[in-house]
């Protein structure tokens, strides 16, 4: 009889003779694995995806001046970036996304800096008026939770629904611990909107130009110096940021032949207004909605699915 043979026989005969040690053994085995089973973080879908950092730029222009003078010089900065393997772009009418992707294993803070670093000196060659920014530290997984707003009461309008999501649910949101980013979609942004009348620009020759500055400078706070009396000392500055529809419309733009002010509502109307959409979004085949979606980091982190604090009556979260 061979020496595996005779140790087999002496495991089985140890637990005939033992048959209590043998079931607490058992019996903590399988406690242990329940509990493994509870509190051990599973990947149950692992993360596989590349390193990438998101250069996102905006710029009203058309996809061919997009590519020319912002994707172009972002991409050739980013080319000499040390770590990095691939540099796609991609130009549309108004954005460019360029995606820089690293080598396996990279760190994606580390990536995010050297992006950062060599992010700098493309930004000189860039046209005045480009925006330019990173995308979220986030991966393809992050995408963990999307939700829907509803309006229980019916009474409010979808730019009503996207701006408490904009102003208010969003950073709700993103103060739980491990979340990226918060992409709204659907509904309205709201934003004032002069209407013009052309022929009250041409019976005052006021060109448009002059309108644009008049609302931009008519528009801002200012700061003065420090005034002192009696050993107090007062604050001075110009309060003049617009707050209401009313606030625009008495912009002054010019004076008229006898000398009175022509205000914006003379020669137009200031509206509340939503701005301009490219896309919709539906829920359940009932119409269009206000959503968003919750990205995570690729750090660890702690994920609750909270509620707003103190939402109102109305305020209906759905997870989609």
């Amino acid at each position: 009889m061979s020496a595996k043979t005779t140790m087999i026989n002496r495991i089985i005969e140890f637990c005939a003779d033992n048959k209590l040690i043998v079931f607490l053994v058992v019996a903590a085995a399988a406690v242990l694995g329940w509990w493994s089973m509870k509190n051990l973080p599973l990947d149950a879908i692992p993360d596989l995806s590349e390193t990438q950092v998101i250069i996102y730029s905006r710029w009203d222009r058309s996809p061919d001046i997009i590519e020319d003078q912002v994707t172009y010089p972002i991409v050739t900065a980013m080319l000499g970036a040390p770590g990095v393997r691939t540099v796609r772009g991609f130009s549309d009418f108004g954005y460019s996304f360029v995606y820089v992707i690293f080598e396996e294993g990279t760190d994606i803070y580390w990536a995010r800096s050297r992006t950062q670093e060599y992010l700098a000196t493309a930004l000189q060659r860039l046209p005045s008026g480009v925006q330019t920014e990173l995308g979220p530290d986030a991966t393809g997984l992050g995408w963990v939770f999307q939700y829907v707003i509803e309006d229980t009461s019916g009474q409010r309008t979808l730019a009503e629904l996207r701006s408490y999501q904009d102003w208010y649910l969003r950073y709700y949101l993103k103060a739980v611990p491990g979340v990226a980013e918060v992409a709204p979609i659907g509904g309205f942004r709201q934003q004032y909107q002069v209407n013009l009348d052309p022929n009250k620009l041409q019976y005052y020759n006021i060109p448009i130009g002059r309108v644009l500055e008049a609302v931009r400078g008519g528009n801002n706070d200012v700061g003065g110096r420090l005034v002192e009396f009696g050993g107090t000392e007062y604050m001075v500055r110009g309060r003049g940021y617009a707050r209401s529809v009313q606030d625009f419309g008495n912009i002054a733009v010019a004076t008229s032949e006898s000398g009175s002010p022509v205000r914006i509502r003379d020669i137009g109307e200031v509206v509340l207004g939503p701005d301009i959409r490219r896309g919709v979004s539906d829920w359940n085949g009932k119409g269009e909605a206000v959503s968003g979606i919750v990205i995570i980091a690729p750090a660890p982190f702690c994920w609750s699915r909270q509620a707003p604090r103190q939402p109102p009556p109305w305020f209906l979260i759905i997870s989609m």
